[in-house]
C-alpha cells in the first residue's frame, strides 16, 4: 500500500533511539516556578493575582487578556514571589508570575464534570478555553479559538498531528504508547464539536507500535481512522500534514478552515481530555532531553514554570560541556544562550548537544545544483528568496512567494554550499509581515 505523503522533504538520521524506549518520569521541581504570561499566540494573559497572595495547584493565576489568548495556572503551591521579566525558552524577555514553591502540592478542587454526551458545544468549547490549552506542539495557537470556525459545519477532519517528525524528540511517541486512551478520548471530545467531521490520527510508519494500539483502539469508532504516513520530514508541518491526508492544498493566505480541517497535536488533544472529561486545567506537558550532551535521555513529565536546568538534571545532567543546547528540535528549534528559563506549553523538548555541526561550516557561494528546490515542500525557490533577503528586495521576494516558506529548515539541511538559507527566509517573511502590519 503507497504510504501518504507530501512532494519534498528531506530524511534526516531521526536519532530517536536515545529516548524512544525510556518512559515518562515526572519531575518535581526544586526552586521557584516561572510562569509567562506569553505562552501563546496572541494577547498576554493579565495577572489576577498580587506578589504574596498564596496559591495552589490547578489555581488561575492570569486570564485571557482577549478573545485571542489562554489563562496561566499554577503548577504548584506556594507564595507569589514577583511578577516581573524574565527570558523565556526562545530568548525574548517576557512578564512572568514567579511562585516560590512550598512543596506541599497542595490542589484547587477540580472543576466539576459531566459525561461528554451532555456537554453542550458550547460548555466544551468554554472548557477547553478556561483550561488554557495552546496547540503544544510548538505554534501555541489558543486551541478554544482553532475550534471555533465561522462555519462549524463545513468542517469535514480533524486531524491528530502525531507524526513527531523531527529529529530526536519522543515525547508523543511515548504518549501515544503509554496513554493512547487518552488521546482518543480527546479525539472524540473535538468530534462533539463538528457534526460533519471525521478523525484522522496521521502518524509516521517509524511508529508501528502506535499505529496498531490506536487502530485497537479505534476499530469501533466510525468517525476516526488512523492513517500510516511515509516517515519524511517535515511531514508533520500543518500544509503537509494536511496535504498527505487530505489531499488538500492550502497556503499562506488560508486556515486549515479553509479547506474543511481542524489540526490538533497529540499532547494537545491530550490536554483536552483532562480538561473537558477530568476538570483539570493545563499544569504539565510531557518533555524530550536528548542528544549526545546529556547523561540519560529521556522523557519527563514536567510542571510548567519548571527551570530548564532541572530538568536536564532529571536525565542526568550534562555529558561534559555541550556546545548547543536547543529548545525544540534541531531543525525548527531554538538555540539557548541561557537554562535559567521555565519550562511553557510550548516545550516540546531540551536537545544537548556536544558540539555545535552548524556552527563548523563556513558558507561559500551558491553553486545553483538545484536541491534546495526539490527538498522545498512549499515548491519556492529558496535559493533565490534568501538573495533577495539578503539585498533587501523586499518586492521581489513577495513576488517570488517567499511568504510561502514554513521555515522547516529542508533547504538549509541540503545545501552543499552551506548557505543558512532559511534563516534569510524567515528574517525577511518578518520584515515583509511587520511593514503589512504598519500599513
Amino acid at each position: 500500500m503507497r504510504l501518504l505523503t507530501f512532494k519534498g522533504g528531506i530524511h534526516p538520521k531521526d536519532q530517536k533511539d536515545l529516548a524512544k524506549d525510556s518512559a515518562i518520569v515526572s519531575v518535581l521541581p526544586k526552586g521557584d516556578l516561572v510562569y509567562p504570561l506569553s505562552q501563546h499566540i496572541g494577547a498576554p494573559a493579565i495577572p489576577i493575582v498580587a506578589v504574596g497572595d498564596r496559591v495552589r495547584k490547578g489555581q488561575m493565576i492570569a486570564e485571557a487578556g482577549g478573545f485571542v489568548s489562554a489563562p496561566v495556572y499554577a503548577s504548584v503551591s506556594g507564595t507569589v514571589k514577583a511578577i516581573e521579566p524574565h527570558f523565556n525558552p526562545t530568548g525574548s524577555k517576557v512578564n512572568c508570575i514567579v511562585v516560590e514553591n512550598d512543596g506541599a502540592y497542595e490542589e484547587v478542587e477540580a472543576a466539576p464534570v459531566k459525561p461528554l454526551e451532555e456537554l453542550t458545544k458550547e460548555e466544551i468549547l468554554n472548557r477547553i478555553g478556561d483550561a488554557g490549552i495552546v496547540g503544544m506542539g510548538g505554534a501555541g495557537f489558543p486551541t478554544k479559538v482553532k475550534l471555533s470556525p465561522k462555519e462549524p459545519d463545513k468542517i469535514e477532519y480533524v486531524i491528530a498531528n502525531c507524526v513527531e517528525c523531527e529529529p530526536y524528540i519522543t515525547a508523543d511517541y511515548r504518549r501515544m504508547m503509554e496513554t493512547p486512551e487518552d488521546l482518543v478520548s480527546g479525539m472524540r471530545v473535538v468530534l462533539r464539536l463538528f457534526d460533519n467531521a471525521k478523525g484522522i490520527f496521521g502518524v509516521e510508519d517509524n511508529k508501528p507500535d502506535c499505529i496498531e494500539k490506536l487502530r485497537e483502539l479505534t476499530k469501533d469508532e466510525p468517525r476516526m481512522e488512523v492513517l500510516a504516513l511515509k516517515t519524511k520530514y517535515p511531514q508533520g508541518a500543518e500544509r503537509q500534514l494536511i496535504y498527505a491526508t487530505t489531499g488538500r492544498a492550502i497556503n499562506s493566505t488560508m486556515l486549515p478552515a479553509d479547506a474543511g480541517c481542524v489540526v490538533d497535536n497529540a499532547e494537545t488533544l491530550i490536554g483536552i481530555h483532562n480538561a473537558v472529561l477530568n476538570g483539570r486545567p493545563l499544569t504539565e506537558r510531557v518533555v524530550t532531553v536528548s542528544g549526545d550532551g546529556v547523561i540519560s535521555p529521556g522523557n519527563f513529565r514536567v510542571l510548567l514554570g519548571t527551570n530548564h536546568m532541572e530538568v536536564v538534571e532529571a536525565a542526568g545532567g550534562f555529558q561534559g560541556e555541550p556546545e548547543k543546547v536547543i529548545s525544540g528540535g534541531p531543525m525548527m528549534g531554538f538555540a539557548m544562550f541561557t537554562l535559567d528559563t521555565p519550562i511553557t506549553k510550548t516545550s516540546s523538548s531540551i536537545l544537548c548537544l556536544s558540539k555545535d555541526a552548524v556552527a563548523e561550516y563556513e558558507p561559500s557561494a551558491c553553486i545553483n545544483c538545484g536541491r534546495c528546490v526539490s527538498a522545498c515542500p512549499s515548491r519556492i525557490v529558496p535559493s533565490r528568496l534568501a538573495d533577495y533577503a539578503e539585498r533587501n528586495d523586499e518586492a521581489a521576494f513577495v513576488k517570488w512567494e517567499g511568504l510561502e516558506c514554513v521555515e522547516c529548515g529542508s533547504c538549509s539541511f541540503v545545501c552543499p554550499a552551506k548557505r543558512q538559507l532559511k534563516q534569510s527566509i524567515g528574517s525577511m517573511k518578518k520584515i515583509v509581515l511587520a511593514n503589512r502590519r504598519k500599513k
